[in-house]
């Protein structure tokens, strides 16, 4: 996808990843960059930089998603690429509280701009979701079960609306790096002080994500891979599943990650507190 005239939504785009890039796109000539973040000062202040328009928005919230669609669509043209990349980071075991809404974030919001935006592009015959997934959709998350489950749905539905609507034109991207130098990637490097030293040496700043992402979508790639590493590893696991799920058992004892502790930790999870992208 060349982004040149371009009109871009990018939900979570207030900071991170997000931010990085609605930074990139408007200096890849993008007509126009709609931030929407549920944070309005941030989205103002990206807005600002990429003379881009901004929006509050719960990306959970099915009709503020539809309704932000329509009010970019009229006045700035039909969208070209959406996205979809609000997320929140939660810690947890299955008793976590935090399940809910960390699959109404991670997940359901992606439903909600699938459902906004593709019939339009559908009828054009032309358009492009780019869904924020992460590593751990593909391989896992050894602190965060909440995490873990709803990225590897993100990877699912990218799968699936790809399969679905690649023959009417619409291009599917799903990104999926580790770890990012963001409040969220700091944030989940911080279930022991093995694992922080462990974050350091594989955490990239966001410009190199939106560097992958805008080589991505001009080859159409279904999916990007700001840690080439990653496919390796999916790769791993993929032909030995068995082998795979012991390497990680002991990756994360010498890495010191606690244990789940069962109902004792009910409640727990460590929730970035409504902080999206």
């Amino acid at each position: 996808m060349d982004l040149t005239d371009k009109v871009v939504v990018i939900t979570g785009g207030g900071g991170g990843i997000g931010a990085a890039l609605a930074r990139r796109f408007h200096a890849e000539g993008a007509r126009h960059i709609a931030i929407a973040d549920l944070d309005a000062g941030t989205a103002a202040t990206v807005a600002s930089e990429v003379a881009g328009s901004s929006h509050s928005l719960d990306a959970a919230d099915e009709q503020a998603v539809a309704d932000l669609v329509e009010k970019v669509s009229a006045a700035h043209g039909p969208i070209d690429l959406f996205c979809a990349n609000a997320g929140i980071a939660t810690g947890g075991d299955v008793f976590s509280k935090e399940w809910q809404r960390t699959w109404d974030v991670n997940v359901m919001s992606q439903v909600y701009a699938a459902r906004a935006v593709i019939p339009g592009m559908v009828a054009r015959g032309e358009g492009y979701l780019l869904l924020t997934a992460s590593a751990a959709g593909l391989t896992t998350s050894f602190d965060s079960a909440p995490y873990a489950v709803t990225k590897h749905a993100s990877v699912a539905l990218a799968e699936w609306l790809a399969i679905t609507y690649g023959d009417q034109g619409i291009g599917v991207s799903c990104l999926a790096p580790q770890f990012v130098d963001t409040p969220m990637g700091r944030l989940a490097g911080e279930s022991s002080e093995g694992a922080a030293a462990w974050v350091q040496t594989i955490m990239i700043e966001p410009d190199a994500v939106a560097e992958s992402v805008v080589a991505g979508l001009a080859d159409k790639r279904f999916l990007i891979l700001p840690h080439p590493e990653v496919a390796e590893y999916f790769q791993n696991k993929a032909a030995d599943y068995d082998r795979w799920l012991g390497g990680m058992r002991k990756l994360s004892r010498g890495l010191s990650v606690p244990p789940a502790s069962g109902a004792s930790v009910r409640g727990e999870g460590t929730a970035e507190p409504e902080a999206q992208g």
